[in-house]
């Protein structure tokens, strides 16, 4: 039996909504032949096996598919490692290595845009357009945004992933990462039902993201 911690990750400055997030903190004891199985059992957009804990070294997954970088499996894990042990410094995933930072409210990490998936960045008309989208209406996948307000950088933006096995992503920081880079400026993104994503590019090409983290709980998987 192993311990899975839930957490949500990108949460509003209240602690409400965020993206559902699975994280097995001893995932070595997880057989790796077991992990997709029990990533779509599970169904969170993402579900996270921590295989060397001192290293930040994981494993991610999708329910259909695993998956070398993503946002708010970072962002969650990395908040849980420095909750849990103290300090988090960078991670690693199959990606490559990301460095972490934290504040007193959220924890950061810093990333190429390069690693971020292939999504559709899909500009609209004003934020009523991106509500009145439809899930089911996409077979690939797009990131679909409007300004709420331009000058202060803030966006409304919903996350569709077919590919993933994800019909909407209620939080996706791969995706504002990629927007962030090519705008080429910071911004605040509101995402699904509230969820609050920080994006801001730096010199030398990466692009930071950070939210803040909620504990749902923990529940034995078997």
């Amino acid at each position: 039996m192993a311990t899975l911690h839930v957490l949500r990750v990108f949460c509003s400055i209240t602690g409400e909504f965020g993206n559902p997030l699975g994280v097995f903190l001893d995932g070595s004891a997880v057989p790796r032949e077991r992990r997709q199985e029990i990533a779509a059992d599970l169904n969170f957009s993402e579900t996270v096996f921590v295989d060397d804990r001192p290293r930040g070294g994981i494993d991610m997954y999708t329910p259909a598919a695993p998956i070398p970088f993503a946002g708010h499996p970072l962002v969650g894990t990395a908040w849980l490692l420095k909750k849990e042990d103290g300090a988090c410094e960078e991670l690693n995933p199959p990606a490559g290595r990301v460095p972490v930072r934290h504040s007193e409210e959220m924890t950061f990490f810093s990333a190429p845009p390069a690693w971020s998936p292939d999504f559709n960045l899909e500009r609209l008309g004003d934020p009523a357009d991106v509500d009145a989208l439809r899930p089911g209406d996409f077979t690939d996948d797009v990131y679909a945004w409007a300004w709420i307000d331009e000058a202060a950088g803030a966006v409304r933006a919903r996350s569709f992933v077919p590919s993933f096995g994800i019909s909407e992503d209620e939080a996706t920081g791969s995706a504002a990462l990629a927007l962030s880079a090519e705008l080429g400026r910071p911004i605040t993104v509101r995402q699904g039902r509230g969820s609050v994503i920080t994006a801001r590019p730096f010199d030398g090409g990466l692009v930071e993201i950070g939210g803040r983290v909620v504990a749902e709980g923990l529940r034995d998987y078997s």
